[in-house]
């Protein structure tokens, strides 16, 4: 969910000297925040589109946090997906608002926890991520696939998944 700009930033863009930071900004943003609560109240007024918004709302944001989900343990946008997913949902639905706020919180704990740590605990966690990527891309046949495009034919790379 995006915030309107604060007093503070918006007199700071108009005292850094930009001629293009007028009020006009923040007008404008409180301008497309209205139409998108009217264009949202107009779909309320009608059950069967609000339902029909809901689900779509609903699958989407499913999909992206089941997405996110499965790309934590990854290198990549695992854990900003699985915030993302639950922003979706939690346009609709109060129960995603909740839980995102109960799992922002304890992502923080985590990290705070993770980087306070020495450099032994986060050697750790890159070599047990590491290890995980290359064990999904054994079990998926990736290695014996690169493997049969130079010619190699090593009975160890192959997946036990996809043989």
């Amino acid at each position: 969910m995006i915030s309107e700009p604060t007093a503070d930033a918006v007199r700071a863009d108009l005292d850094s000297g930009d001629p293009g930071a007028t009020t006009e900004a923040p007008e404008r943003w409180h301008r497309t925040k209205q139409r998108g609560r009217a264009f949202r109240a107009g779909i309320a007024r009608r059950p069967t589109l609000n339902f029909g918004y809901r689900v779509v709302v609903g699958l989407i944001g499913g999909m992206v946090l089941l997405i996110g989900i499965v790309t934590i343990p990854y290198p990549g946008p695992g854990w900003a997906l699985v915030f993302a997913g639950f922003g979706i949902l939690a346009t609709e639905f109060v129960w995603a608002h909740h839980t995102l706020r109960w799992v922002r919180g304890k992502y923080r704990i985590v990290m705070d926890w993770y980087t306070s740590r020495g450099w032994t605990i986060k050697v750790l966690g890159a070599v047990a991520t590491f290890a995980l990527v290359v064990v999904t891309l054994w079990l998926l046949g990736t290695y014996s696939m690169v493997a049969g495009w130079i010619g190699v034919d090593w009975p160890w790379l192959r997946s036990p998944l996809m043989s």
